[in-house]
């Protein structure tokens, strides 16, 4: 389960709190990317695992972060194409136009208003396993699918770039993609050699503010999702999420 917020220089987990059902202990470690992983094992027989999950968190205005430079392996790993966010000729189309010789962060800004005028939110539209090239033929989906085209779009801009997964602080709204009851919400950092990391969120058109929650960064959504798990038995699995996200 990848649920405890990140701690960065523009936000603090404050507290933390996470409970099991079945009971049993919950083990952690942090993966590759410096997200922090809980696990836990239910050996015993059961109808459900349920999880609840509580984190106060301190978010800054803008996102910032100090890293000017990337390591080898990230320069690779955000620049190269995932099984979600391939690079193919649609793509390429897409991003062709808006390449703003020397000026990464022009391009990245003008990938971003592009999707978020182009693409239309739309939920059921597409499910967990849609690539942005699926999402960007059908011209709609939901936050994973914008921020998945961006993904793609960037790197054949050149531009390394990573997906975020958190929360959204949005109790009304009344903008064209209306995430507002979300579970969750995904949106993109882009790394421009001038500036150093900056995040976007192309499902609603600008970049972070105060009212996101950082929980995880990875290649794409596979490296990154909420939970994952396996189980032993003849029942068939459903899975049932309920996120509120209050401001104190």
């Amino acid at each position: 389960m990848r649920l405890h917020p990140l701690d960065t220089i523009t936000q603090r987990c404050l507290s933390f709190k996470l409970s099991t059902e079945p009971r049993g202990e919950v083990m952690k470690y942090s993966d590759r990317f410096g997200n922090l992983v809980h696990h836990f094992d239910a050996l015993e027989p059961h109808q459900q695992v349920l999880v609840r999950v509580k984190s106060d968190v301190v978010t800054g205005d803008k996102f910032t972060d100090d890293q000017r430079e990337l390591s080898p392996l990230d320069e690779f790993d955000y620049l190269a194409p995932t099984i979600y966010a391939p690079h193919d000729e649609t793509l390429m189309d897409l991003v062709s136009p808006h390449v703003v010789e020397g000026n990464e962060t022009a391009t990245a800004l003008s990938l971003m208003s592009a999707l978020y005028t182009t693409m239309k939110y739309e939920r059921g539209a597409t499910d967990v396993t849609t690539t942005a090239t699926e999402a960007l033929e059908l011209g709609r989906g939901v936050c994973q699918d914008f921020a998945h085209v961006m993904l793609a779009a960037c790197r054949l801009a050149k531009i390394p770039a990573r997906y975020v997964s958190g929360y959204l602080h949005s109790p009304t709204t009344s903008e064209p993609n209306d995430v507002a009851n979300a579970a969750s919400h995904a949106w993109v950092d882009v790394f421009t050699r001038s500036g150093g990391w900056l995040s976007l969120d192309p499902t609603h058109g600008y970049e972070q503010t105060g009212d996101y929650v950082r929980v995880a960064v990875g290649r794409d959504y596979a490296d990154v999702p909420p939970t994952r798990g396996v189980f032993k038995g003849k029942s068939k699995e459903n899975l049932s999420v309920n996120v509120k996200v209050t401001a104190l």
